[in-house]
């Protein structure tokens, strides 16, 4: 039977604004990419990202360039062959999988994970600001057990001091978004291991992470820019112990599982992560995430307004999704 495909633009508020080291956002932009097919719809949500390149009008133009492939009945292994990893081939991936479920009548995670899946620990991520307002953030979040912090900037030793004496008890991940520098990072990492922090995340510029090479790590790092698809990973070994999967980068869920199990035959440890999106974008991620050495799926909790249904969090611990939802 023929497939329809839909694209829709959408907006979700933030509560408040989100700040990382290149910029400031109020609301999350999101494309939805629905397909049905004999009688069910399947549905995938991507985020478009300024930092690759990517603008909502672009990523609509490359969805909509595969709609008579996608209405021809293009499957995930021919999409993944057909287009290039990022938002686009994201939204189209996931509304495969939502669809192959639907009409299966089995769920997605019977694919994904070898046992039910269970709920997981996120991080909650705290926005970049000065000293004395992050540390405001890290008392208000010190309950969780697991606090993901943004930096990038002149100032970045106080304001880890400052966190980590406000959430003494939490687990804490540096997210510098490449916004440290070859002149800053050793003293930067030797701070951030003497305040106990237990992963960085991309601290140099992609393309300028060599010097990771020949520096001490005494906190581990975690590659998030220079890691996209499977083929990234071998560049990647004695720079960084660990790698971000996030579906937009990876352009879907079958990607990201192979670029999972390919990091773990070499020795990575895991993270997976997010853009800012609502609950249709992690309910994939959530079953990616099982077996994950860190887990950073909190983009509805920043939100002001979620998709309803969506995934059910409790504190930092959110379930898998609900077939109504995704899946």
């Amino acid at each position: 039977m023929a497939r329809s495909l839909s694209v829709e633009p959408e907006r979700f508020p933030i509560a408040g604004s989100f700040t990382i080291s290149r910029g400031s956002k109020t609301e999350a932009e999101v494309l939805t990419c629905t397909i049905g097919e004999a009688g069910v719809t399947g549905r995938g949500e991507c985020v478009p990202y300024r930092r690759y390149g990517e603008t909502m009008e672009s990523v609509r133009e490359a969805i909509e360039a595969q709609r008579s492939a996608i209405e021809g009945g293009i499957d995930r292994v021919g999409l993944r062959e057909a287009l290039a990893p990022g938002a686009a081939r994201n939204a189209i991936d996931c509304a495969l999988w939502d669809l192959e479920a639907k009409l299966s009548g089995e769920p997605a995670w019977k694919t994904v994970c070898p046992t039910t899946p269970r709920p997981l620990v996120t991080a909650y991520t705290l926005s970049l600001a000065e000293p004395a307002a992050m540390a405001a953030q890290a008392s208000a979040n010190a309950g969780r057990p697991l606090l993901k912090v943004k930096i990038g900037g002149d100032g970045d030793i106080e304001r880890i001091r400052a966190i980590v004496e406000a959430a003494p008890r939490s687990r804490i991940i540096l997210d510098a978004n490449e916004g440290w520098t070859a002149k800053n990072i050793e003293r930067n990492l030797a701070a951030s291991a003497e305040l106990g922090v237990a992963l960085i995340e991309q601290p140099l510029p992609a393309g300028e992470d060599a010097i990771l090479a020949s520096i001490p790590h005494p906190v581990p790092l975690c590659a998030d820019e220079s890691v996209h698809a499977a083929k990234d990973l071998a560049a990647l070994r004695g720079r960084y112990e660990a790698v971000n999967i996030k579906l937009d980068k990876a352009g879907g869920l079958t990607e990201a599982l192979a670029l999972r199990d390919q990091a773990r035959r070499l020795g990575f440890s895991i993270m997976v992560g997010c853009m800012v999106g609502t609950s249709l974008a992690m309910a994939p991620a959530v079953l990616l995430a099982q077996d994950a050495d860190f887990v950073d799926l909190d983009g509805p909790l920043l939100l002001a307004r979620d998709r309803a249904p969506g995934l059910v969090y409790r504190g930092s611990l959110v379930s898998p999704p609900e077939a109504e939802l995704w899946g």
